[in-house]
């Protein structure tokens, strides 16, 4: 694949998760202004994305505005990715905890975020979907680690430490190993400053794979509130699970484990 194509490629995607993140009509001189594109690049690129109906024009603002093309391009992903119960488990657990709640999985040597409900808060963590972290120095990447084998976990480390750069921080299999440990003792993880300062993430392994993936669902939020009530999210956790997944979740890791 070129050079051309893929900068094509990531300027479609670009612009429309622009469109995401707005949600309103753009001019091409925003759009333009916004990711530095060349004017005449940028008319060319909406111009074929309104041709493929993707895109509208109104000439009297002379603006672009998605399509109902671009909502249904996704339509049956989040039901084939999660079920109607793990949408259901995530709406009832950021009602419950007001707290922004997150699905995670692995993605390679990374852990992503493929679902996120913010929390109502002024203050708050806030995650993208889409939003990668590294898998053994992230909370919801221990907890995805602590479902695969020791010797799965050793070669992982192996290629995350192959990748990083000299300058980089390698990873210590020992250390990670020793959380990874207590992770399996618990049942949940609780990271705090992991990623973000003054951040961190209670989380538990969802008792189902979906398509053969281990998925994770996490509550973050300001470490002082997590660590005020813990507890109490914990027990949404598992009543939850219980709620949604119709069985005794009372050891939630151990049964996934056993099933991996």
């Amino acid at each position: 694949m070129s050079g051309e194509t893929i900068k094509t490629a990531r300027r479609v995607l670009e612009v429309l998760e622009h469109f995401d993140a707005v949600e309103r009509p753009l001019s091409l001189k925003e759009i333009s202004t916004r990711f530095d594109y060349p004017p005449s690049s940028t008319s060319v690129l909406l111009k074929t994305l309104m041709q493929l109906g993707y895109l509208d024009y109104d000439r009297y603002t002379r603006t672009y505005m998605p399509t109902m093309r671009i909502h249904g391009l996704g339509a049956w992903v989040k039901n084939s990715m999660f079920g109607t119960h793990i949408i259901a488990l995530v709406d009832y657990v950021v009602e419950s905890t007001g707290e922004t709640v997150s699905i995670g999985t692995q993605s390679d040597l990374y852990m992503q975020y493929i679902h996120t409900v913010p929390s109502p808060h002024a203050i708050r963590l806030s995650i993208k979907p889409g939003t990668i972290r590294p898998l053994a120095r992230s909370g919801l990447g221990w907890l995805i680690l602590s479902s695969r084998s020791d010797e799965e976990v050793e070669q992982l480390v192996r290629r995350i430490n192959a990748e990083t750069p000299p300058e980089g921080r390698k990873t210590d299999l020992g250390e990670l190993m020793e959380i990874i440990r207590q992770i399996r003792t618990d049942g949940y993880v609780m990271s705090q400053h992991t990623v973000t300062e003054g951040a961190g993430v209670i989380g538990m392994l969802i008792p189902e794979r979906r398509h053969g993936r281990v998925l994770a669902i996490g509550v973050g939020g300001p470490v002082v509130r997590l660590t005020e009530k813990k507890e109490a999210i914990l027990q949404i956790l598992r009543s939850g699970f219980e709620r949604f997944f119709e069985r005794d979740c009372g050891d939630v890791h151990l049964g996934l484990n056993s099933r991996l």
